[in-house]
Protein backbone atom coordinates (compact mmCIF):
# COMPACT_ATOMS: atom_id res chain seq x y z
CA UNK A 1 0.00 0.00 0.00
CA UNK A 2 1.20 3.09 -0.80
CA UNK A 3 2.33 5.48 2.05
CA UNK A 4 4.60 8.37 0.95
CA UNK A 5 3.00 11.81 0.88
CA UNK A 6 5.92 14.06 -1.08
CA UNK A 7 5.97 17.64 -1.02
CA UNK A 8 7.07 19.46 -4.13
CA UNK A 9 7.42 23.29 -3.24
CA UNK A 10 9.22 26.17 -1.73
CA UNK A 11 11.35 26.71 1.04
CA UNK A 12 11.95 30.43 2.73
CA UNK A 13 13.07 32.00 6.04
CA UNK A 14 10.52 33.64 7.44
CA UNK A 15 11.46 36.89 8.30
CA UNK A 16 8.82 37.96 11.09
CA UNK A 17 7.92 41.05 12.77
CA UNK A 18 4.93 41.89 15.31
CA UNK A 19 3.30 45.50 14.91
CA UNK A 20 0.08 46.82 17.04
CA UNK A 21 -1.48 47.74 13.75
CA UNK A 22 -0.22 47.62 10.15
CA UNK A 23 1.28 50.92 8.53
CA UNK A 24 -0.62 52.87 5.75
CA UNK A 25 1.24 53.59 2.68
CA UNK A 26 4.19 55.81 3.30
CA UNK A 27 4.02 55.29 7.04
CA UNK A 28 6.32 53.94 9.10
CA UNK A 29 5.70 52.64 12.27
CA UNK A 30 7.40 50.86 14.94
CA UNK A 31 7.50 46.79 15.51
CA UNK A 32 7.27 44.91 18.58
CA UNK A 33 9.54 42.72 18.08
CA UNK A 34 11.05 40.41 15.21
CA UNK A 35 12.45 36.87 14.88
CA UNK A 36 13.41 34.18 11.82
CA UNK A 37 11.34 31.01 11.86
CA UNK A 38 12.07 28.18 8.86
CA UNK A 39 8.98 28.48 6.54
CA UNK A 40 7.96 28.29 2.76
CA UNK A 41 4.60 26.74 1.84
CA UNK A 42 6.25 23.45 0.79
CA UNK A 43 8.45 23.13 4.01
CA UNK A 44 5.74 24.21 6.03
CA UNK A 45 3.52 21.59 4.77
CA UNK A 46 5.83 18.50 4.79
CA UNK A 47 6.91 19.28 8.44
CA UNK A 48 3.47 19.77 9.47
CA UNK A 49 2.60 16.54 7.90
CA UNK A 50 4.95 14.75 9.54
CA UNK A 51 4.51 16.08 12.78
CA UNK A 52 0.85 14.78 12.21
CA UNK A 53 2.46 11.59 11.65
CA UNK A 54 3.31 10.89 8.11
CA UNK A 55 6.02 9.61 6.26
CA UNK A 56 7.13 12.48 4.38
CA UNK A 57 9.58 13.62 1.52
CA UNK A 58 10.55 17.12 0.45
CA UNK A 59 11.66 18.22 -3.07
CA UNK A 60 12.62 21.91 -3.47
CA UNK A 61 15.58 24.54 -3.39
CA UNK A 62 17.87 26.09 -0.91
CA UNK A 63 21.04 28.07 -1.30
CA UNK A 64 24.29 27.15 0.18
CA UNK A 65 23.93 29.58 3.39
CA UNK A 66 22.84 29.64 7.39
CA UNK A 67 19.02 29.82 6.15
CA UNK A 68 19.36 26.62 3.75
CA UNK A 69 20.76 24.99 6.96
CA UNK A 70 17.92 26.78 9.47
CA UNK A 71 15.62 24.56 6.98
CA UNK A 72 17.07 21.56 6.45
CA UNK A 73 17.59 20.67 10.05
CA UNK A 74 13.61 21.54 11.32
CA UNK A 75 12.48 19.50 8.86
CA UNK A 76 15.00 16.74 9.78
CA UNK A 77 13.64 17.58 13.24
CA UNK A 78 9.78 16.29 12.10
CA UNK A 79 11.60 13.74 10.41
CA UNK A 80 10.48 14.90 6.47
CA UNK A 81 13.20 13.03 4.21
CA UNK A 82 15.10 15.90 2.83
CA UNK A 83 17.20 14.12 0.55
CA UNK A 84 15.59 15.28 -2.71
CA UNK A 85 16.23 19.25 -1.68
CA UNK A 86 18.31 20.88 -4.08
CA UNK A 87 21.17 22.80 -3.32
CA UNK A 88 21.72 25.62 -5.66
CA UNK A 89 25.18 27.33 -5.93
CA UNK A 90 23.99 30.65 -7.85
CA UNK A 91 21.01 31.40 -5.34
CA UNK A 92 20.12 32.10 -1.74
CA UNK A 93 17.76 30.52 -0.23
CA UNK A 94 14.41 32.22 0.00
CA UNK A 95 12.82 34.68 2.27
CA UNK A 96 9.32 35.44 3.58
CA UNK A 97 9.00 39.03 4.83
CA UNK A 98 6.22 38.76 7.45
CA UNK A 99 4.28 41.44 9.32
CA UNK A 100 1.96 40.47 11.86
CA UNK A 101 -0.80 42.52 13.59
CA UNK A 102 -2.46 42.56 17.23
CA UNK A 103 -5.18 40.52 15.88
CA UNK A 104 -3.25 37.84 14.17
CA UNK A 105 -3.86 38.64 10.77
CA UNK A 106 -0.24 38.92 8.31
CA UNK A 107 0.78 40.88 5.29
CA UNK A 108 3.60 38.74 3.64
CA UNK A 109 6.01 39.59 0.55
CA UNK A 110 8.33 36.44 -0.46
CA UNK A 111 11.39 36.50 -2.04
CA UNK A 112 12.04 33.65 -4.16
CA UNK A 113 15.91 32.86 -4.10
CA UNK A 114 16.56 29.56 -4.87
CA UNK A 115 12.51 28.78 -4.78
CA UNK A 116 12.64 30.19 -8.27
CA UNK A 117 15.14 27.73 -10.25
CA UNK A 118 13.34 24.57 -9.18
CA UNK A 119 13.17 23.20 -12.68
CA UNK A 120 10.68 20.53 -14.87
CA UNK A 121 14.21 18.48 -15.26
CA UNK A 122 14.93 18.57 -11.28
CA UNK A 123 11.66 17.53 -10.78
CA UNK A 124 12.11 14.48 -13.41
CA UNK A 125 14.93 13.23 -11.91
CA UNK A 126 12.57 11.75 -8.77
CA UNK A 127 9.66 10.97 -10.94
CA UNK A 128 9.87 7.31 -9.60
CA UNK A 129 9.25 8.27 -5.82
CA UNK A 130 6.52 10.89 -7.01
CA UNK A 131 4.92 8.63 -9.05
CA UNK A 132 4.75 5.52 -6.26
CA UNK A 133 4.15 8.07 -4.06
CA UNK A 134 0.25 7.76 -2.07
CA UNK A 135 -0.27 11.85 -1.86
CA UNK A 136 1.45 14.51 -4.09
CA UNK A 137 1.02 18.63 -2.09
CA UNK A 138 1.68 21.42 -4.40
CA UNK A 139 1.67 25.18 -4.19
CA UNK A 140 2.78 27.90 -6.14
CA UNK A 141 5.88 29.52 -4.37
CA UNK A 142 8.07 27.21 -7.40
CA UNK A 143 7.43 27.94 -11.20
CA UNK A 144 4.60 26.71 -12.52
CA UNK A 145 6.53 24.12 -15.10
CA UNK A 146 8.18 22.80 -12.16
CA UNK A 147 4.65 22.51 -10.77
CA UNK A 148 2.77 21.17 -13.82
CA UNK A 149 5.63 18.61 -14.05
CA UNK A 150 5.19 17.25 -10.37
CA UNK A 151 1.42 16.97 -10.95
CA UNK A 152 1.22 15.07 -14.23
CA UNK A 153 4.10 12.61 -12.93
CA UNK A 154 1.81 12.13 -10.06
CA UNK A 155 -1.27 11.77 -11.95
CA UNK A 156 0.47 9.16 -14.60
CA UNK A 157 1.60 7.19 -11.95
CA UNK A 158 -1.98 7.29 -9.61
CA UNK A 159 -0.69 9.35 -6.99
CA UNK A 160 -3.50 11.88 -4.84
CA UNK A 161 -2.56 15.22 -6.03
CA UNK A 162 -3.43 17.97 -3.51
CA UNK A 163 -2.96 21.37 -5.13
CA UNK A 164 -2.34 25.00 -2.74
CA UNK A 165 -2.91 27.39 -5.25
CA UNK A 166 -1.22 30.24 -3.67
CA UNK A 167 -0.38 32.97 -4.26
CA UNK A 168 -2.86 32.80 -6.36
CA UNK A 169 -2.23 32.75 -10.16
CA UNK A 170 -4.68 31.96 -13.14
CA UNK A 171 -4.22 28.06 -13.62
CA UNK A 172 -3.77 26.52 -17.19
CA UNK A 173 -6.42 23.74 -17.74
CA UNK A 174 -4.30 21.31 -18.26
CA UNK A 175 -2.87 21.75 -14.31
CA UNK A 176 -6.15 21.76 -13.17
CA UNK A 177 -6.78 18.49 -15.19
CA UNK A 178 -4.22 16.83 -13.09
CA UNK A 179 -5.20 18.15 -9.54
CA UNK A 180 -7.78 16.19 -6.89
CA UNK A 181 -8.24 18.47 -4.59
CA UNK A 182 -7.70 22.38 -4.90
CA UNK A 183 -7.47 24.11 -1.40
CA UNK A 184 -7.47 28.04 -2.28
CA UNK A 185 -9.01 30.93 0.53
CA UNK A 186 -11.37 32.79 -0.31
CA UNK A 187 -9.57 35.09 -1.94
CA UNK A 188 -7.66 32.71 -3.64
CA UNK A 189 -11.15 31.57 -5.32
CA UNK A 190 -11.86 35.22 -6.52
CA UNK A 191 -8.44 35.00 -8.40
CA UNK A 192 -8.93 31.83 -9.93
CA UNK A 193 -11.91 32.67 -11.06
CA UNK A 194 -12.48 36.30 -11.37
CA UNK A 195 -14.88 36.71 -9.32
CA UNK A 196 -15.84 39.75 -7.20
CA UNK A 197 -15.14 39.98 -3.35
CA UNK A 198 -18.18 38.84 -0.84
CA UNK A 199 -19.51 36.82 -3.45
CA UNK A 200 -20.65 33.13 -2.36
CA UNK A 201 -17.87 30.61 -2.54
CA UNK A 202 -20.26 27.46 -3.62
CA UNK A 203 -21.03 29.17 -6.87
CA UNK A 204 -17.20 30.22 -7.65
CA UNK A 205 -16.05 26.89 -6.73
CA UNK A 206 -18.13 24.60 -8.58
CA UNK A 207 -17.43 26.70 -11.50
CA UNK A 208 -13.37 25.18 -11.29
CA UNK A 209 -15.33 21.84 -10.25
CA UNK A 210 -17.61 21.00 -12.89
CA UNK A 211 -16.81 19.02 -15.30
CA UNK A 212 -13.40 17.29 -14.09
CA UNK A 213 -12.68 15.32 -11.37
CA UNK A 214 -11.40 17.66 -9.29
CA UNK A 215 -12.90 18.55 -5.71
CA UNK A 216 -12.18 22.16 -4.39
CA UNK A 217 -11.88 22.75 -0.66
CA UNK A 218 -12.18 26.75 0.00
CA UNK A 219 -10.49 27.33 3.33
CA UNK A 220 -12.70 30.08 4.74
CA UNK A 221 -10.81 31.13 8.13
CA UNK A 222 -13.69 30.94 11.23
CA UNK A 223 -16.12 29.78 9.12
CA UNK A 224 -14.80 26.38 8.37
CA UNK A 225 -14.05 24.65 4.98
CA UNK A 226 -16.45 24.25 2.02
CA UNK A 227 -16.10 21.13 -0.17
CA UNK A 228 -17.78 21.25 -3.29
CA UNK A 229 -17.78 18.64 -6.01
CA UNK A 230 -19.97 17.30 -8.80
CA UNK A 231 -21.81 15.51 -6.42
CA UNK A 232 -22.83 18.26 -4.27
CA UNK A 233 -21.34 20.29 -1.72
CA UNK A 234 -20.38 20.21 2.55
CA UNK A 235 -19.49 22.47 5.07
CA UNK A 236 -16.52 21.15 7.35
CA UNK A 237 -17.33 23.62 10.67
CA UNK A 238 -13.98 24.96 12.28
CA UNK A 239 -13.05 24.55 16.24
CA UNK A 240 -13.49 27.60 18.36
CA UNK A 241 -9.86 29.04 19.50
CA UNK A 242 -8.25 32.16 20.19
CA UNK A 243 -6.13 33.52 17.24
CA UNK A 244 -2.50 34.64 17.58
CA UNK A 245 -0.98 34.01 14.58
CA UNK A 246 -2.76 32.70 10.93
CA UNK A 247 0.70 32.63 9.30
CA UNK A 248 0.96 28.62 8.10
CA UNK A 249 -2.59 27.67 9.06
CA UNK A 250 -3.63 26.96 5.72
CA UNK A 251 -0.80 24.92 5.54
CA UNK A 252 -1.33 22.83 8.71
CA UNK A 253 -4.84 22.35 6.88
CA UNK A 254 -3.27 21.00 3.52
CA UNK A 255 -0.84 19.03 5.18
CA UNK A 256 -3.90 16.93 7.57
CA UNK A 257 -5.73 16.48 4.63
CA UNK A 258 -2.74 14.90 3.11
CA UNK A 259 -1.71 12.46 6.35
CA UNK A 260 -5.41 11.51 6.49
CA UNK A 261 -5.93 10.23 2.70
CA UNK A 262 -2.96 8.63 2.97
CA UNK A 263 -4.24 6.52 5.47
CA UNK A 264 -7.23 5.82 3.29
CA UNK A 265 -9.30 7.54 5.76
CA UNK A 266 -13.02 8.24 4.08
CA UNK A 267 -13.06 12.53 3.01
CA UNK A 268 -15.68 13.60 5.73
CA UNK A 269 -13.21 12.47 8.29
CA UNK A 270 -10.15 13.84 6.62
CA UNK A 271 -11.61 17.34 6.41
CA UNK A 272 -11.91 17.16 10.37
CA UNK A 273 -8.68 16.82 11.15
CA UNK A 274 -7.55 19.07 8.48
CA UNK A 275 -9.79 21.97 10.24
CA UNK A 276 -8.77 20.89 13.57
CA UNK A 277 -4.75 21.21 12.42
CA UNK A 278 -5.85 25.09 10.73
CA UNK A 279 -7.31 25.78 14.13
CA UNK A 280 -4.53 24.78 16.12
CA UNK A 281 -2.04 26.15 14.35
CA UNK A 282 -3.54 29.42 14.89
CA UNK A 283 -2.92 29.32 18.74
CA UNK A 284 0.58 29.51 18.43
CA UNK A 285 3.33 32.12 16.59
CA UNK A 286 4.74 31.41 13.75
CA UNK A 287 4.47 28.94 10.70
CA UNK A 288 6.80 25.56 11.32
CA UNK A 289 6.85 26.40 15.01
CA UNK A 290 2.96 26.65 15.53
CA UNK A 291 2.28 23.03 13.69
CA UNK A 292 0.27 21.01 16.35
CA UNK A 293 1.37 16.93 16.72
CA UNK A 294 -0.97 14.69 15.79
CA UNK A 295 -1.64 13.78 19.72
CA UNK A 296 -2.98 17.43 20.03
CA UNK A 297 -5.52 17.32 16.73
CA UNK A 298 -7.51 14.02 18.34
CA UNK A 299 -7.27 15.79 21.50
CA UNK A 300 -8.79 18.48 20.08
CA UNK A 301 -11.69 16.60 17.94
CA UNK A 302 -12.43 14.44 21.17
CA UNK A 303 -13.38 17.57 23.12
Amino acid sequence: MRSEIFVVGSLNADLVTRLERFPAPGETVTALDFAVHPGGKGANQAYAAARLGGRVAMLGGIGRDANGELLMQSLRSAGVDVSPVNRDDDAPTGQALIALDASGENQIVVVPGANARLTPEIVEAHEARIAAAAVVLLQLEVPLIAVLAAARIARHGGATVILDPAPARALPASLLECVDYLTPNESELQTLTGGAAGRPAEPAARRLADGRRLRVIVKMGEAGALLVETEGHALWPARRVEAVDATGAGDAFNAALAVALAEGRPLPEAGRLATAAGALCVTRAGAQPSMPTREEVETLLAS
